[in-house]
């Protein structure tokens, strides 16, 4: 069987003169070598893009994690210089392909950013600066220039009975790594949520009757993929989600 193909968002960045399309690292690493699917960069060029045939070749979406935020215009809010960085090229096309990924049944793995953009897309408000909040944890990184600190695990989340992680964790508490400042506020249509941290901040959410794995975590599970036990799980769950969608598609295919 060959190896499925996999859609990754891009952050648009500038810098050596040239403007990039890009995603970090660990994600694609953890796509190759634990969901054991093939990432393939999708450029963020908006409407200029045809999301129907990209997703008639692709198995699955991943929508990777950044240090932008979603544009506040989009869910009824107000920009401003602290709320910022934005990236409205992402915005654009990440939006747009959240929405034909669950319309097609294609399976989706959203992260940080990306729970952020699903909300937003199905029409849901984002909470910002939730450490501001009375009774709030500080849910931002440590305050670190080595990177193994900042993406700490040491949060614990609560998983729903009964939920779609519950079948990938088991029900109860799991340890995660915690690195943002906003957060779902007013759930998208179609979203139910998954896990909740112990001062109610929505950590995961998934569709409500989708015909494939379609959740979004606010934790990043791609830091730590290769030794820990819970992030490793969810990234084999939506490879093995990507290839059950592969060879379903592969057999109506070879039947026209």
């Amino acid at each position: 069987m060959r190896q499925p193909l996999v859609a990754v968002s891009t952050d648009l960045r500038h810098f050596e003169n040239y403007t990039w399309h890009a995603a970090p690292h660990q994600y694609l690493d953890a796509a190759i070598s634990v969901a054991g699917v093939f990432p393939v960069l999708v450029p963020s060029f908006g409407d200029q893009l045809d999301f129907d045939t990209l997703l008639e070749g692709v198995d699955g979406v991943l929508l990777t994690g950044s240090k932008s935020n979603v544009h506040p215009s989009l869910y009824g809010g107000a920009a401003s210089e602290e709320n910022g960085p934005y990236d409205e090229a992402r915005d654009a096309t990440s939006i747009p392909l959240i929405r034909k990924a669950i319309e097609r049944g294609v399976p989706l793995l959203a992260i940080c950013r990306g729970i952020q953009e699903m909300n937003v897309a199905l029409g849901g408000t984002l909470a910002c600066e939730i450490q501001e909040k009375e009774g709030n944890w500080d849910h931002r990184a440590p305050v670190s220039d080595d990177q193994d600190v900042r993406f700490s695990i040491r949060q614990r989340v609560e998983i729903k009975p009964g939920s779609c992680l519950a079948g990938v964790f088991g029900e109860g508490e799991i340890l995660i790594n915690s690195v943002h400042r906003q957060a779902v506020d007013v759930l998208g249509e179609r979203l139910q949520v998954e896990a909740v941290a112990p001062d109610g901040t929505v950590e995961a959410v998934s569709v409500i009757g989708s015909r494939a794995f379609a959740v979004g975590v606010q934790w990043h599970p791609e830091y730590w993929v290769k030794s820990d036990d819970a992030s490793a799980r969810l990234f084999r769950a939506f490879g093995d989600a990507v290839r059950e969608h592969s060879q379903a598609r592969m057999h109506r295919i070879a039947a026209e």
